[in-house]
């Protein structure tokens, strides 16, 4: 049978307890007895000890006279039963034969001796106290101690003390209670730590189970419910960040792929009713060179999709790993511009240079600063107005260079300006396919740049133009 682990905790609560009560009672109750007798017998043998080195019972003639109207026996027997009272026991004279001679609870004249049966004070054992009914004497147990009165190699007698067991036990269970008390606080103190650790650690945690369960089965959207500042609200926060980047994962997944599907569907359909048409015969002949290579640019395009997919897809895997060399950016940015000359002709749109110095030196990824510029570049031409003109300018400031690539277009709708970077995005979807753009070029300007640990910004207005910047660092030993 499965156990909770709060059913396991309440269950080493309830065996703690039992216990624990269980061995004050038994254990606790024993050793504390024991220890009571022996501190009560010794306290018990010092008092007999003194009594019976006491010279006034050497002065008696015997300790089996009857004389019980002497002076010094008066004395004697007053002085022990203040003892007695003050010890609460009571306190025997006793005859080598086992006559009791003088006993505190009875009266001194009393004509009839007390005679112990069977007297045999080796039959006690070698220790100074013992614990019985002293020889089958009283009918309840007593705590007894017996020490001889000697003269000289003579044993005229000996004293013996009794205290009752009852006043022992009557100690022993009013030090139990307050045991028992004691214990009863510590585990009402065991039970409250419990309780706040059930609240502070068993409730969040089950919250968070509850949660995993959600995301188990696929639901990402649920929000652990744990608002805490401990190691708990700091889990729960995690677990909360993570389903929501994986639900956003997913969800980017969806949408990547439908994308991509739209934008290969295009194209793919456009070939295919060409070249069905140009297999039919519905294209004539003469006019078969124009289609063909309207299917050569559409293939032109799909290429361009694959290679910008699998671009974002290197970076992705491939995040910090940059080629960090010295290089004149001038000379790139030249050569970039003119890659663009068979493009802007036709179109008479011009690309001006505004380069700081003949010469600017940059330390970066040679490669794929490039590929920024001519996405950069392009994406400024599908955009510009025929006759217009596109400005690329290098500046040197604090240490830093910017690159600016500038057009005159027709600028992006201010509610599109942070959406520019995402995947597949366009501001305006039926203007892209016209444009053969497939939403990546500016997603891999932004990954290349942030992987250079470096800012790109964009400053547009609606028919006026928009203007990227970027900065990359210096040599260090510029």
């Amino acid at each position: 049978m499965k156990h909770s682990l709060m059913t396991k905790m309440i269950l080493i609560i309830v065996a703690v307890g039992v216990i624990g009560f269980a061995l004050i009672s038994t254990v606790a109750a024993s050793r504390i007895e024991k220890k009571l007798i022996l501190s009560e017998s010794r306290d018990m043998y010092r008092e007999a000890s003194s009594i019976a080195g006491d010279k006034s019972l050497l002065t008696l003639s015997s300790l089996n006279s009857t004389d019980g109207e002497s002076d010094g026996i008066r004395n004697l027997y007053d002085s022990l039963c203040n003892v007695a009272l003050y010890q609460d026991c009571e306190i025997w004279l006793i005859s080598e034969n086992g006559t009791v001679y003088l006993n505190t609870t009875r009266p001194l004249t009393e004509s009839e001796k007390t005679v112990i049966s069977d007297f045999d004070p080796v039959k006690l054992g070698a220790d100074y106290y013992t614990v019985g009914n002293f020889f089958n004497y009283f009918d309840e147990t007593h705590l007894s101690v017996m020490v001889p009165v000697a003269s000289g190699m003579n044993i005229r007698g000996y004293v013996a003390i009794h205290a009752s067991m009852s006043k022992i036990e009557n100690q022993r269970e009013m030090i139990v209670r307050q045991m028992d008390l004691i214990c009863f606080i510590g585990y009402l103190v065991f039970i409250g730590v419990y309780v706040l650790f059930y609240f502070m650690v068993m409730h969040p945690m089950k919250k968070i189970m509850t949660g995993i369960h959600h995301y188990a089965d696929g639901d990402l959207k649920y929000n652990i419910p744990v608002k805490s500042d401990d190691e708990m609200g700091s889990l729960a926060s995690s677990l909360n960040y993570m389903s929501d980047e994986i639900n956003k994962s997913g969800e980017y997944q969806k949408q990547f792929i439908a994308n991509v599907s739209h934008d290969f569907r295009s194209p793919l359909t456009s070939m295919r009713g060409f070249l069905e048409a140009i297999l039919d015969g519905t294209i004539p002949p003469e006019n078969q060179e124009h289609y063909l290579k309207i299917v050569l640019g559409e293939t032109e395009r799909l290429t361009k999709l694959t290679n910008g997919i699998l671009t974002l897809n290197t970076m992705d895997q491939k995040k910090n790993l940059l080629n960090i060399t010295n290089f004149d950016i001038n000379t790139v940015i030249r050569d970039t511009a003119e890659t663009f000359e068979g493009i802007c002709r036709p179109r008479q749109i011009s690309i001006r240079l505004l380069l700081t110095g003949d010469e600017l030196m940059v330390s970066a990824d040679r490669e794929k600063i490039q590929q920024v510029i001519y996405n950069l570049v392009d994406n400024a031409i599908k955009f510009s107005r025929d006759g217009s003109y596109i400005e690329i300018k290098s500046d040197l400031r604090h240490d830093r260079v910017f690159v600016s690539v500038k057009d005159h277009g027709v600028g992006i709708p201010s509610a599109s300006i942070n959406k520019i970077w995402d995947r597949f995005y366009k501001t305006d979807a039926s203007r892209g396919r016209e444009k053969k753009g497939n939403g990546l070029g500016l997603s891999i300007v932004k990954e290349i740049i942030s992987q250079h640990k470096q800012n790109i910004t964009v400053i547009s207005t609606e028919g006026a133009g928009t203007e990227f910047v970027f900065s990359l660092d210096t040599p260090e030993d510029a």
